[in-house]
Formats: structure tokens, sequence, C-alpha cells
């Protein structure tokens, strides 16, 4: 079951959670406000509803500019240090192209070809991880 994202709204960039991964969809063109709220959003979300995955949908994104690059990298070392786990679905070779012309490695960040291998990807990683600090992981029977 998903629900939609239980905080501020973050422009034209939809957001959801499917159990404990958050399922954010990058579509077109990304303005430098709405990455940077985006940003902040996802931080927020992780530490309150406690998830332990981000999956960053890519599919819909044609061009990557070194900005792009570095709030994707950003996200993933905020999710990292929050205990989550980031992957990065579905982008388009040209955009992995343009990622390594820049320059950038996006350390921390995981790659899937599709949002289903990424989910897939997160969840077995949630089912083998420690639980997190702070509480007890919360077990699907």
């Amino acid at each position: 079951m998903s629900e939609a994202f239980p905080g501020p709204v973050t422009g034209h960039v939809p957001v959801l959670r499917l159990g404990d991964v958050l399922l954010v969809t990058l579509q077109g063109d990304l303005h430098d406000s709405t990455a940077q709220q985006l940003q902040q959003d996802i931080a927020e979300t992780i530490a309150r509803s406690r998830v332990t995955g981000v999956l960053l949908d890519l599919s819909g994104v044609e061009i990557v500019d070194s900005f792009l690059g570095r709030v994707l990298a950003e996200i993933a070392a905020q999710a990292e240090l929050l205990a989550a786990q980031t992957v990065v679905a579905g982008m388009r070779p040209a955009v992995a192209i343009t990622l390594v012309e820049l320059g950038l490695t996006l350390p921390g960040l995981r790659t899937a070809l599709s949002t289903e291998a990424g989910l897939e990807l997160l969840r077995r990683d949630a089912r083998t991880a420690a639980p997190r600090a702070g509480g007890r992981r919360r077990e699907s029977r």
C-alpha cells in the first residue's frame, strides 16, 4: 500500500511512501529551489517516518547538470546518515554519460535499471540489515 508524502509540498515532484521506501519520481527539468526543497523534505521524512530506503526514479529525466548531480549525491549522503539506503533507477544512457563527463561519481548511490529492480534491491537490503539505532525495526508478518 502506498501513501502520499506526509509533509510540505515539493512542487511538481511526486513522492510516495511504499512501506519502508520513499519513491521519488523526477520528471523533466528540476528547478534549483524545487530540488533543494525536495532534498530537505526527503531528509525530514526519513527522520520522522523511519523509512529504510529512498528510490529516485530518473526515467523522466532527459538532461542532468552538475547541480542536479550534486543534489542526488547529497540526498544519498543525508539518507545514509539517517540510516536509509538510496537507489537511483531508470537512468537514461544520455544522463549516465553526462554524469561521467561532469566527473560526478555520486558516492552512496546505487543504481538499478528499473523501478521494480530498485525496490527489490532496497527491500532485500532492509531484510538483511541490522535494526536501526534508537528503536526496533518493525518486521512484516
